[in-house]
């Protein structure tokens, strides 16, 4: 008791500790200011390389969709099989996004990303050769596993930015990598058009293109391994090798991850905003391309909108994020995401029922904008459901948008079982109705949506020192998260924050 007492005061000396950053930081020595334009090293070094390589993947998995006109009448591919390669696209990333949870708890976001970025990028440069449905459908399978780097993306983000600005960078970063979705659409039928126009063939032309994001893929995974680093204090194998970072038991990280509630429900609403912008980056161009008789580098520019709204609603929803916790803490930042999503099925709804071009695209707008907000909203709040396993939760929410997306296409896109603005207006209602679930959501030290905090004394401290037991209690392994509970209090909100009572059993 009196060691927790010295823990805390030796937190309050880490603040006055002189400052080796170029941006301000907290006990942790995460930044609590977030400057977009900076490069300053560590975090927002990370900050950059973190987003462009995803960008790099999903440009590379979402690459096909915009060239599918021409690739279907290539490889004869029916509606069935563009369904299923959809599906593959998104599927495989859903074991591979817990998995990379787990490797950037156990070994540092920085060689889990670089290290998936280059296995993955052989399946790119492969679809050039691309014969058959099948050979079509296991490539672009391979080539989704890519897109998992999402996980440690929001997780060097988490590491890097303290609570008041979190949301804001895994929003900024998230959102810029996602806009890759949205540039392939332009990107590739534009690399498509040129190698064309050179003298090749549609047929060849289309494969020669893969190898512009298979380039860009392999370049980024270099770039992380070269100038990134894992945490503030340096990367995680010299901190564990130091004995400034001990070394955590895979079955224990997974356990506190598996067993708390909220990162199942966070999975479940993030599959019907993030599966649904994973399905939509698959469906939209031949959508438009289809159902209004337009040239493909039309329909492309029109399906590109949707994807390049992140450039603007994913850091957006993370700031929103920010803003309402600075005012009414985690419970702002619950009611702040439940309402966005809510309205994002609700304007999905009516993209299915709307019959023009013109108004199409405008309602397309507005729903990709409340959608996409959503993402950045739910990555507000996965910073705090755990300390300790972080990247077993980040992993979870992840999963869960790719298991959203399968899900999702498989009922309501796969075949001709319902026309697309069918299965649009269903995807609406599915939506509306997988954000309800952000209700049960309870923090005792802070609250949910509808209750306020336990009237039992519980402070931040209580309930991140529960992930550990007293034998790593009394090793100091528990040292990170009485820090992160600590700069965490904020979450409390305005009319709170400055409560900083602590029950007498810790001090």
């Amino acid at each position: 008791m009196e060691v927790e007492g010295q823990d805390m005061a030796s937190i309050r000396r880490d603040t006055d500790e002189p400052r080796k950053f170029d941006l301000p930081v907290d006990s942790e020595h995460k930044a609590t200011e977030f400057r977009v334009l900076s490069t300053a090293a560590p975090h927002m070094r990370a900050f950059h390389l973190s987003w462009v390589s995803f960008f790099s993947c999903f440009v590379s998995t979402f690459a096909a969709p915009p060239l599918l006109p021409i690739i279907r009448d290539n490889l004869n591919l029916t509606a069935t099989d563009i369904g299923n390669a959809g599906i593959a696209s998104v599927s495989g990333a859903v074991f591979a996004r817990i998995a990379m949870g787990t490797a950037c708890d156990l070994f540092g976001p920085r060689l889990a990303s670089a290290s998936l970025i280059l296995i993955t990028a052989p399946a790119v440069y492969f679809t050039s050769i691309a014969s058959s449905p099948i050979s079509f459908l296991l490539l672009r399978f391979c080539t989704g596993f890519s897109i998992a780097t999402f996980v440690s993306t929001q997780f060097w983000m988490s590491s890097m930015f303290s609570g008041p600005v979190v949301g804001t960078a895994n929003g900024v970063a998230g959102g810029w990598g996602n806009f890759g979705g949205g540039a392939t659409q332009l990107i590739m039928p534009l690399v498509f058009g040129v190698i064309r126009d050179i003298g090749a063939i549609k047929f060849t032309a289309w494969r020669i293109a893969f190898f512009i994001p298979a380039l860009f893929q392999t370049l980024a995974a270099f770039a992380v391994l070269i100038f990134g680093q894992d945490l503030p204090d340096g990367n995680f194998s010299g901190l564990q090798n130091s004995g400034d970072k001990q070394k955590d038991e895979f079955s224990r990280v997974f356990y506190h991850g598996a067993t708390n509630y909220r990162g199942w429900i966070l999975a479940l609403t993030y599959g019907y905003c993030f599966g649904v912008e994973l399905t939509v980056d698959n469906i939209i161009a031949e959508y438009f391309y289809d159902r209004f008789n337009l040239e493909l580098h039309t329909a492309g520019m029109i399906a590109a909108s949707f994807g390049l709204a992140n450039i603007v609603s994913r850091p957006a929803g993370g700031m929103i994020s920010d803003i309402t916790a600075k005012r009414f803490g985690m419970r702002g930042r619950l009611w702040a995401l439940w309402v966005v999503q809510t309205l994002g099925g609700v304007f999905c709804v009516i993209l299915g029922q709307v019959g023009s071009l013109t108004a199409s695209i405008i309602v397309m707008i507005i729903f990709s904008m409340f959608v996409q907000a959503a993402c950045g909203l739910t990555f507000g709040v996965v910073p705090f459901v755990s300390r300790r396993s972080l990247g077993v939760i980040s992993g979870m929410t992840g999963g869960g948008g790719n298991v959203g997306a399968v899900l999702t296409q498989l009922i309501f896109f796969k075949g001709s079982k319902y026309s697309k603005e069918t299965g649009i207006t269903l995807m609406g209602v599915m939506i509306i109705c997988c954000t309800l679930p952000i209700m049960l959501i309870y923090f005792p030290q802070w609250g949910g949506m509808f209750c306020g905090p336990s009237k039992s004394i519980t402070t931040e401290e209580d309930y991140y020192l529960s992930e550990w037991d007293s034998k790593e209690k009394q090793k100091g392994f528990h040292q990170s998260s009485l820090k992160f509970a600590d700069n965490s209090r904020s979450e409390r909100g305005r009319s709170r924050v400055n409560t900083t009572t602590i029950p007498p059993n810790q001090v």
